[in-house]
């Protein structure tokens, strides 16, 4: 009878079991399944190496979704499509924009997502595609390897213009000009007393000239306030005489009688008498 009561309990607690744990399945997939998602596609120019199946989405630091699917953009093979499941809250936008990402020192590869704010209207599937396509951003490694190369040739321009400038011809104008120099160096301190003395001499006329052209300025004040009238003067005077000769020329040429009988007398006015 014990045998058989036993066997009674094993068998309830094993029912008892099973149906929880079913039921806890069943609670589980109706609480997960009443999370949404939606997909989105992003297009990589850049290699997605450690990237995986799974690997989570996050938009500014939170977990919104995962990676469902990698592969090769069958119209343009430089491109890799990933598509991602995403929390339908996540405020996808068309200022959204997805960047390739590594966490911390882990190296864990993930889709960081962001938004610039630059449109915040929602983003949606446009004809022609399966599902809304997020553009991207080149991730930190693409953006130092730009950097890198930008700088290889920009010290290669600078390696290039420094061979040219360092020929055969420029090195010998280097000499030439060095030489000059050289040359002009030991010009001057042979010839530094006669600098000197020039020098002073420049300065001494520089200090005489100063006077001088004070007295310049004196002499021509008093050309303006003395000399000046006093020719304007002489100048009206000598109009006035030439004026007059020139009137006794025409009267001579009329009547040259006047050189012995004199100048005619006018006749008299309105009650005069001759």
């Amino acid at each position: 009878m014990d045998t058989d009561v036993n066997y009674t309990l094993v068998g309830a607690f094993v029912i008892f079991l099973v149906s929880a744990v079913v039921f806890s399945v069943i609670w589980l997939s109706s609480g997960l399944s009443a999370i949404q998602y939606s997909n989105y596609l992003i297009y990589s120019q850049e290699s997605v190496s450690g990237l995986s199946i799974d690997a989570p989405v996050e938009y500014n630091g939170v977990n919104v979704g995962a990676v469902k699917a990698i592969s090769i953009d069958k119209s343009n093979p430089h491109l890799v499509k990933v598509l991602l499941s995403i929390n339908t809250s996540t405020p996808i936008t068309r200022g959204t924009v997805a960047t390739l990402t590594t966490k911390g020192i882990t190296g864990v590869v993930f889709i960081a997502l962001k938004d610039s704010g630059n449109d915040l209207t929602p983003l949606v599937t446009v004809s022609g595609q399966d599902y809304p396509v997020i553009p991207t951003a080149p991730s930190i490694f693409m953006r130092l390897d730009i950097a890198l190369t930008r700088l290889s040739k920009n010290l290669q321009t600078v390696a290039d213009a420094f061979r040219s400038l360092m020929d055969k011809e420029n090195l010998k104008s280097f000499k030439d000009i060095l030489a000059n120099l050289d040359r002009l160096t030991t010009t001057l301190s042979a010839n530094s007393q006669r600098l000197n003395l020039l020098i002073l001499n420049t300065t001494r006329a520089s200090q005489q000239l100063t006077p001088l052209l004070q007295s310049s300025t004196s002499a021509m004040k008093t050309l303006e306030l003395q000399t000046l009238p006093t020719t304007y003067r002489l100048l009206s005077n000598l109009n006035d005489v030439a004026r007059t000769l020139g009137e006794v020329s025409t009267q001579l040429k009329q009547n040259p009688s006047m050189l012995i009988r004199g100048a005619a007398v006018p006749p008299p006015g309105p009650g005069e008498k001759r």
